[in-house]
């Protein structure tokens, strides 16, 4: 009798850990499985991120393989194979862009868009870099008499934040500017099929926030283009010759606010053209924080608030409260919480982060709100 008793407790036993078993299995199976980064070596294979970018690897100068890892925030190199001559044309342009290029728009895109209509088209970027290669690190942003989606444009603006090696734009050195608040070495030339018109930056910039427009009024006033053409693309990654696995765009955002400067922004409908940002600083030796307040000065509500800025070389944000912040240093975007994702008309939501700086300490130069520039009070 003891021994059936035994017996009985362990087929029950073994009855509650199968079923314990089972529904451990059933939990794994139904929960969502994690996101996996794309990767695409197809020459001119392409894929969308964020619902509003293209991310194309774009490989013409050469028949080696290129590969690149798409992330939900931008791109990698992966593999690549094969080099091409440093004074000639360099082997692809690995890239993300907000526009059309040779028929792939971008998914809600309001490119084309006519110079003239465009009040601002604010853009950030943050770029890893790499040694042991043969690179560019721009933008290129195109320009054309007519709206076309397709083939080669006339106009071709190059925004050089980084070169390693003996690379060089098309054309030759014309002078220096200064435009968007920075300092450019300026290049202009004809690579046969369009105008190109670059502006090298004298030392590596590994992120920045800016306004498109500010470049595009150059190739205006430089008589390559006319306030009547269209800006079709605004696209950033790199041209490599030689190598170039490892160089990664960790970042972008692109937005074109036409007429009274309204315009699709990023995470939400803003319906806003106006914001204002107030920046309260207290700064100790290495260390300080900032007490931020933003203010929708706009008639409709601005819902997924994301706030763009850049911050100084050399300071880096070590917490944050009521915002969330990434990432920690260059071009950062400062988002809502749950409580606190909308901006009401008139109203203003306020956020703070605590950071270390190196050398001398600078309040960022400009803010955007959803992609649409603010003014600072």
């Amino acid at each position: 009798m003891q021994q059936l008793k035994n017996q009985s407790r362990t087929q029950t036993l073994f009855a509650v850990l199968l079923a314990s078993l089972v529904a451990l299995v059933g939990l794994i199976a139904a929960a969502p499985a994690s996101h996996a980064d794309t990767t695409i070596c197809d020459q001119f294979g392409s894929t969308t991120i964020q619902g509003r970018y293209v991310v194309q690897n774009n490989r013409w100068g050469t028949s080696a393989t290129q590969c690149i890892t798409v992330t939900d925030s931008g791109f990698r190199i992966a593999q690549a194979d094969g080099s091409v001559p440093t004074n000639g044309a360099p082997k692809s342009y690995p890239s993300v862009y907000n526009g059309c290029h040779y028929t792939n728009c971008s998914p809600g895109t309001n490119l084309p868009a006519q110079l003239s209509s465009i009040s601002s088209a604010p853009t950030g970027i943050s770029y890893n870099y790499v040694s042991g290669a043969a690179y560019d690190a721009a933008y290129d942003i195109w320009l054309d008499p007519t709206p076309r989606t397709d083939g080669v444009n006339r106009t071709e603006i190059m925004i050089w934040f980084n070169r390693v090696g003996s690379v060089q734009p098309v054309g030759s050195p014309i002078g220096s500017a200064t435009v968007a608040g920075r300092q450019w070495e300026v290049w202009s030339g004809n690579n046969g099929s369009n105008d190109v018109l670059s502006f090298v930056a004298p030392s590596a910039i590994d992120s920045w926030n800016f306004d498109v427009m500010d470049f595009a009024r150059q190739a205006v006033s430089r008589g390559l283009a006319q306030t009547s053409w269209y800006l079709t693309s605004v696209q950033a990654g790199f041209e490599p010759w030689q190598n170039g696995a490892g160089l990664a765009v960790t970042s972008f955002s692109s937005t074109v606010n036409l007429g009274g400067g309204t315009g699709g922004g990023t995470g939400g409908s803003s319906g806003s053209s106006a914001c204002k940002v107030a920046y309260a600083t207290n700064v100790w030796q290495g260390g300080f924080t900032a007490d931020v307040t933003v203010t929708n000065a706009g008639s409709s509500p601005v819902d997924a608030w994301k706030l763009g800025f850049t911050l100084p070389a050399g300071q880096k944000v070590t917490s944050a409260w009521s915002a969330e912040i990434s990432p920690a240093s260059g071009a950062v975007t400062a988002g809502g919480l749950a409580y606190n994702a909308s901006i009401a008309p008139g109203g203003q939501v306020a956020f703070g982060f605590q950071g270390t700086y190196d050398g001398a300490f600078a309040k960022p130069s400009a803010f955007t709100l959803n992609g649409t520039s603010c003014t600072t009070a």
